[in-house]
Parts: C-alpha cells; structure tokens; sequence
C-alpha cells in the first residue's frame, strides 16, 4: 500500500537550513572525504551506511572530540554484534564534557519553588575536581561501580562526572524508586560508593529519601561509603546511614587540579536498566566512546545543540534521557535541570521555565505534551516563546494531533523533533533533522549511521507498512553487553534471537512516503484481534481526542479462541462512564481507524500503571485480567493501581 504524501507542518528557512551545523557538516564533507551530498540528508544518510569508517571518522573530527581516534575505525560494520569501533582510541568522557572553563553558564537547577542554583564551566570543573580527588583518596579506580539514588541536580551531574574522569563506571536510579526495585538494579553491580540526597521535593510534598538511602547500603555489601547531599535539611541526620558522610565534607579541601584517567573506546561508562516490568531489570552496559560520539551526532547534527544553547529536558536520573542530555556538555551549551511535578504551578512550571531561563531546545515526553493539551493551556497565549527554536518529544509515541497542536499552541516556526530509541542503545534509532520538513506524525528519518529499517515477518524490509524496526548494521553505541553476562548469550537473546546478525527493537513502525517513521507502540503489546496487527498507539491517538478522558491503556485479553480488545479510560474527575460516552469513544476510534480497532469493552478506573519512566505498564495490566502475577512490580511508579483492573467483572462477558 503506497501512500499519498502529505503536506508538512513546518519547513526550515534557506537561512535556517544554510546555519545549521549538518549543512556545515556536509560541506566539510565534500573537502576531507570528496564526498558532495548536494545538501540532501538521505544521500547524506546512505553515504554514512555505505562508508561507516569515514562517516564516524567525520563525525569525531566535525564535533571535537577530546581524545586520540587511533588510525582504525571499525573492523567489520556487518558483524553485530561484535564489530569493534575505535580499537586503538584513547579519551575521557568526563574530558569531553569539561573542555570548557569559562564563566558562560553550564548548569541551570530549578524547581517547582522560585529557587535557582547555577554553576559556570569553570565552578563545575573545580567542583568535579574536588570530588573527584577526594573519590580517589577513598580507593576508586577504573572499573569500579559508583551509584547515584539522586534527584535531577547539579550533585548528581558532578558525581558522575567525577566518577567518569577516574574511568569508574556510574549507574543511577531517580529516588522515588521504591526499596526493591533499586535493589533490584545497584544489587546486580555491587558498587562501592552510594549517593544520595536526604530527600527530594514533589507536588509541593518533602520526600524523605535517607531511610531507603539506608536500607539499600545495609542490604549491598559492597557499598563502602554514602555521600549525603542536603537537600531538605542544612543538617540532615546520617547518623542511620552506615559509613555515611555529608557531600560538604568532601568538598571541603582545596580544589584539586583535574585530570582524565585515559580510557578505551568500549570500556564501560555507564550501566541503564531495563523497566524490569517482566522480571529483574536487566543491566545494560554502555561504553565510553560510544556514548560520546552517538551523543555527539545526535546533539550536534540532529538537533543542532552549539554554545549559544540553553537545553532542558524533562527527566529524572533513572531515565536515559538523563544521560543523553548530560552529555549536551560536550557542546558547550548551558544545560537546564528540573527536579519536581511538571505540572506545578497550576500547569505552567515547564512553560514558565522557557520564558524564564530562555531555553532554545526544550524536551519533554509525548505524555507531558498530551496532558497539557488536554489542560487547555495554550502557551502561545500566556507566554513569550522567543528563544524557543525546537521542541523535542520522547517516551511514545506523539500522534498526528498533537504535532499539529504544538504549532498551533506554541508557534509556527518550530522544529518538532519527536524521537526514538531507548535505553537499550542510550540514544536514537530515528529521530529529528533540522534541516528537513516535518510531517504531522512522523520522526523526521533514520539517524546519521544507524541502518533502520522496517521488516516484515519474514524478515524482509518494508516500506509503508506496518512491520518490526531493525537495525541491520553495527554502531558506535550498541551496548558492550549485559552486566554479569560472560558469554554474551543473554544480550545475543534480547535482541538478535528472532534474526541473527539483525538487531530486532522491538517497536512496531512504518517507513513513511517521505522516507520518515512511524512508531505504534512497543511489538509485544501489539493487539491482534482476529489475526490483524494493531499497534496500541494507533488507539490512543483516537483516545486522546475525546475531551473526558484523562488517560487510558489498551490491551488484548483472550477470548473465545480469539483476542479482543479491552480499553481502560481515566476520566474528568467527577464524570462517570456512561453508555453515551462508551458509544462515542468507539465511534471515534470506528470513524478513524477500522472496526478491528474498536474496543469490546470500555471500563473506567482511576489510575493507569506505569514504569518509573513514566511509560504505560501495558504488559502488567494484561498479565492482571488474565489472572497472571506481576513479577516485579517495584518496577512501577504507582504498582498500587493494578488492584484496579483484578476482578472486574465486566471482563467476563
């Protein structure tokens, strides 16, 4: 089935076009590799997969990276995995995100309150400095596991830096994950120092995070010593807290001249966790240079992220956005950190924060951008927005309308970049280009050097159809493998099973007409009612143009030898779900979509269960209405709500 194109939402200006730093790019091209692509991204894109070694070669010569390259570049790009990228490079992430020193403004900390905290290059580097002299008193060295249990702020970005410039490996979990689930990650890696905070801040509530500070260090041998940052409290009480000491006190010495413990490209940087909605999380180790340099692209070429950029992004420490936009210090920008509800101040916090620091690139997730059209705020009528040139949108999809609402609530000349990848590759598989259209529903096109595609069940690629995403050639970022997985047999498992040699996503998208994507939603929630594929965002996108409903998931139940399909919905607090309202949602989702789509039964509850991360628990509500345990409900940010969707009787006609 082929397509009609579409007329695009927004389309770059020559002068936009002509600034941006993949123009630049692309001219560099033409002198140091002979290679012309006419200004067009997808020659531009072709090129990268037919010569990878010069493509990342450009790419850490083009965006400075500190280090020594090393004459080869990759050894076999169709071997994934196991391709060995950079094998003879030398260089420090930490370095990387230090190589400026001056008084331009490097982090930016703010919360729901009126308070401000702020670091310039120079004060981050010495504080990096101090911390990370005082960890190598202590015993830390390369290799060695460091654990952040840390709200967004400016400590947990100095103790990672600190534990990156010794070639120590960082892993972090946000502090409103409960007692098991950050068992269930920092007991996996045994890391010798803990951070922490005495508490966090959120929907104007005091948090006290010490006494699971405690419960973690006392169940992890390992953990040598916890360092407190004040956040509550100028004098919070450590004294439950095995080995505990106050972050003032290790920042008390003089400032220690910094320096970078010289690293490989694929030693380990950082350890991400899967949501663990299906068992104990899996621990996914990151490399140095991979992380770098994907970032590097990503930041610079994608989303052209310079010096004169302030970037924010809606997030925690236990998300890999956290990671992705950290590393925007690499480019010099001044970076933005918020820790609290987005939707303080009656709905407007995030939005006043534009105004407020004047952030240029603004990030957020798909969710956030649908409860606040759903809140009725139109920021274009409240706020400035003048320093706002990109909004970036991850964690689900965004469907067509809401593309087509952020120009019209925000303003006309935006680049809307909604992305794609995860914490599997710690960045993108598709994602945003400043220099092309965007088209109401789609991520722009497959990332510079990342082979994407779509498959079918055969294995074969496809265009405008629904199918698997793939990745059919190795890249820079693909994970060193899984912590305490010698063999590699279970990181081969998760995602080369189904097609060996083949990374295999597990998201369901489409390639569009203009040579964008689609994503539906995640392949093992997919329904199928009566054999037909149905991608669950393809039902929300309906859902969230009914006006009564807050939030709702979708899932298949098994029924009469068949599936079908059951939607839970949120609604306005006060309304009841009533035949009237049940009618007119499936009709909505009829109109739109086909009769497979239309749910059987429509139910109202009052919560819907999600990852920590904010991501719909679908697979734990269908284990739930089929009677199955939830194995590892630490995993989720509010497990309390599946109680809601066991029993219901209306499940059972």
């Amino acid at each position: 089935m082929t397509r009609s194109p579409q007329q695009p939402l927004w389309t770059p200006s020559p002068e936009r076009v002509a600034a941006t730093q993949l123009t630049a790019f692309m001219h560099g091209l033409a002198t140091t590799e002979d290679f012309d692509a006419g200004g067009d991204y997808f020659a531009l894109h072709r090129w990268s997969l037919e010569q990878p070694a010069a493509f990342w070669r450009a790419v850490w010569r083009f965006t400075e990276v500190q280090g020594a390259p090393g004459d080869a570049v990759c050894d076999d790009p169709q071997r994934l995995p196991g391709c060995r990228w950079f094998p003879d490079a030398s260089l420090n992430y930490a370095e990387n995100l230090l190589r400026f020193r001056d008084e331009r403004e490097a982090l930016v900390e703010i919360d729901e309150s009126e308070s401000r905290r702020a670091v310039t290059y120079r004060e981050l580097a010495e504080q990096v400095g101090q911390m990370a002299g005082w960890m190598a008193e202590t015993g830390i060295e390369p290799g060695d596991r460091v654990a952040g249990f840390m709200p967004n702020c400016i400590e947990a970005v100095v103790a990672m830096l600190a534990t990156a410039s010794l070639g120590a490996v960082w892993s972090s979990c946000s502090p409103d994950f409960g007692m098991q689930g950050a068992l269930d990650r920092f007991g996996q890696i045994a890391p010798r120092l803990l951070f922490t905070a005495d508490g966090y801040r959120y929907n104007g509530k005091a948090c006290d995070s010490l006494a699971r500070a405690g419960e973690i260090t006392a169940a992890i041998e390992s953990v040598e010593q916890v360092v407190v940052v004040s956040k509550l409290s100028d004098d919070p009480d450590i004294t439950g807290i095995r080995s505990a000491i106050m972050w003032r006190d290790c920042q008390a010495g003089d400032a220690q001249p910094l320096s970078f413990v010289p690293r490989r490209f694929n030693d380990p940087l950082f350890i991400l966790y899967s949501s663990g909605t299906t068992g104990v999380p899996k621990c996914i180790v990151h490399g140095i240079g991979g992380t770098l340099l994907q970032h590097a692209k990503e930041h610079a070429l994608h989303t052209d992220i310079s010096r004169e950029d302030r970037f924010f992004y809606f997030t925690t420490c236990g998300w890999m956005m956290w990671n992705w936009l950290v590393s925007g210090l690499a480019r010099g920008a001044t970076l933005v950190l918020y820790d609290g509800s987005p939707f303080a101040r009656d709905g407007r916090r995030l939005i006043d924060a534009i105004d407020e620091e004047r952030i240029t690139v603004f990030g957020v997730g798909a969710k956030y951008l649908g409860a606040l059209q759903k809140s009725g705020l139109v920021p274009a009528e409240s706020h400035d927005l003048s320093s706002l040139k990109t909004v970036l949108s991850t964690g689900s999809p965004l469907p067509h309308e809401g593309f087509q609402w952020v120009y019209e609530a925000f303003k006309a000349d935006l680049h809307l970049a909604s992305i794609s990848g995860g914490t599997d590759i710690v960045s993108c598989f598709a994602g945003g280009v400043p220099t092309l259209p965007v088209y109401a529903g789609q991520l722009q096109a497959a990332g510079l050097g990342m082979a994407t595609a779509i498959w079918n069940e055969a294995g074969e690629p496809i265009d405008c159809e629904k199918g698997e995403l793939v990745c059919t050639q190795s890249f820079p970022s693909c994970p060193v493998g899984f912590w305490q997985d010698p063999d590699g047999s279970k990181f081969r498992d998760a995602y080369f099973d189904r097609w060996p040699g083949t990374w295999a996503h597990g998201d369901y998208g489409e390639v569009t007409a203009e040579r964008g994507y689609i994503i539906y939603g995640r392949s093992d929630a997919v329904l199928n009612p009566g054999g037909v594929r149905i991608g669950t965002a393809e039902i929300y996108r309906q859902v969230e143009q009914v006006p009564e409903v807050l939030d709702s998931v979708v899932v298949g139940q098994n029924w009469q030898d068949d599936v079908r399909v059951i939607l839970f919905v949120v609604l306005r607090e006060g309304l009841d779900l009533d035949d009237a309202l049940i009618a007119r949602i499936q009709q909505t989702i009829r109109a739109n979509t086909t009769p497979r789509h239309v749910p059987a039964r429509v139910l109202q509850v009052a919560d819907i269960p999600r990852t920590i991360s904010g991501k719909i628990a679908e697979l734990a509500v269908r284990k739930v209405i089929h009677g199955e345990a939830v194995g590892n409900q630490d995993a989720l940010a509010n497990p309390e709500s599946l109680a809601l969707f066991s029993g219901l009787t209306e499940l059972t006609r």
